[in-house]
């Protein structure tokens, strides 16, 4: 092997080892999305236990993910990988040796849920904060790396549930997390091998004084910034409208026909959408508005929730669900651009951190609200009740002049002769 391939290899290794652990880690949670609701749903067959779980799988990262930044900041990017990996590891096979052993109930399946979530986002955010480094080393337009990085994640959640539904109907519910435990652990091992400028624990001078100041000092920052203050409010309202649909109405529906392979199906459907969506904004961000993608997006996803109400044929479900992950695909992508654009270098865990739990703040209630209206008014109901905001918050995104900054001229991570970020 020449000098020239060996350096060049190195050069990307950083961002190779990062997609790989995402791959890993978010496939781990892709799968539990199936497998948490079809175990409760087997149990007790009620949408409104489905909705607790979900929801008590999602309150806590609300607060872990708003203090994760900070634990990113203090303790270092890789450390924190390796330690949320195993902690979530160690969480997820309590579910299958408390059914072997005490057995589950939905308190216990909540808790336990509630329990593994919490230690996700510290993971996700330490992983994302190391992009600009490794975008640095790899010598790639920013958009470019971003457009693989949430290709890559959308590709865990098409493996995922896909995996998940496949294992469900062939070794059961619980027996299946054994292999999200088993994802966390690839994960773990693949970061350790990782050697990245800045990944480790930053010096004293740059690490935030306390958890308390730090987290302050990251929310302060993100509602002072107009455009991030935006997209923060923005996300959290569609993920508080759109997840009820993924994670409640879909499993309760497919669960009323027992079939969890199409649930799996049409997830996947979703996922190989945003993977084709992401991968091409890559090569198109250099000739599209951002702000157009962004307004496009949001009001595709408010027409196909419209026609998830309806309750089509499942291959009219894997076509809404398709066009949701193409037209969404590219959001992340540009997300993230804003995130690495706007933060300085010691404050970006933090930054992503803030903009990650204001997406899970609403998260719950869209949970809570979801299940009961289920059980009360039915499927169609719901989804309708749903995507009607969803439609009107497109509407107002025509008008926000905030999102025009998506596409302003700024400094660049990082210059060469041959490239920049901003390529």
């Amino acid at each position: 092997m020449s000098t020239s391939t060996i350096t060049e290899t190195r050069r990307h290794a950083p961002l190779v080892l990062i997609n790989l652990a995402v791959l890993l880690s978010a496939t781990g949670n892709g799968i539990t999305i199936v497998a948490l609701p079809w175990l409760v749903l087997q149990q007790t067959g009620r949408a409104t236990d489905a909705a607790v779980v979900a929801g008590a799988a999602t309150l806590p990262l609300l607060l872990s993910s708003l203090f994760s930044g900070t634990v990113v900041d203090r303790f270092g990017r890789r450390p924190t990988s390796l330690v949320s990996d195993a902690l979530s590891a160690v969480s997820v096979t309590l579910i299958p040796l408390a059914a072997a052993t005490v057995g589950l109930s939905v308190p216990l399946i909540a808790a336990l849920a509630a329990l593994g979530a919490a230690f996700d986002p510290a993971g996700m955010s330490a992983r994302e904060a190391m992009l600009p480094a490794a975008t640095r080393a790899a010598r790639w337009p920013i958009d470019r790396v971003n457009s693989v990085y949430e290709a890559n994640f959308n590709v865990a959640y098409l493996v995922g549930p896909g995996i998940g539904g496949v294992l469900i109907a062939t070794v059961g519910a619980v027996n299946t997390l054994w292999v999200t435990a088993a994802c966390f652990v690839a994960s773990i091992a693949v970061i350790a091998f990782l050697k990245l400028e800045g990944a480790g624990v930053p010096d004293r001078d740059a690490r935030p004084s306390s958890m308390w100041s730090g987290t302050l000092e990251g929310l302060k920052f993100v509602w002072r910034n107009r455009l991030l203050r935006t997209l923060a409010l923005v996300d959290m309202a569609i993920v508080a409208l759109y997840m009820p649909i993924e994670s409640v109405l879909l499993p309760v529906y497919f669960t009323d026909l027992g079939q969890p392979a199409q649930l799996g199906w049409v997830l996947m459907a979703m996922s190989l959408g945003g993977v084709v969506g992401a991968l091409a904004y890559g090569g198109l961000a250099a000739r599209v508005r951002r702000r157009t993608v962004m307004l496009v997006a949001i009001s595709v996803l408010g027409a196909c929730m419209v026609a998830f109400a309806f309750l089509p044929p499942l291959w009219a479900m894997l076509g809404i669900a398709a066009a949701i992950g193409l037209v969404y695909g590219p959001v992340g992508p540009i997300a993230n651009y804003a995130m690495q654009t706007r933060s300085p270098e010691h404050m970006r865990g933090r930054v992503v951190g803030v903009m990650t739990s204001t997406a899970y703040a609403a998260g719950p209630l869209g949970y809570m609200l979801a299940g009961p209206l289920i059980d009360a008014a039915g499927l169609t109901a719901t989804a309708v009740a749903l995507a009607v905001p969803v439609c009107v918050i497109a509407a107002v995104c025509f008008a926000l002049p905030a999102l025009r900054e998506l596409d302003d001229k700024v400094a660049p991570l990082w210059t060469s002769t041959e490239d920049s970020l901003d390529g």
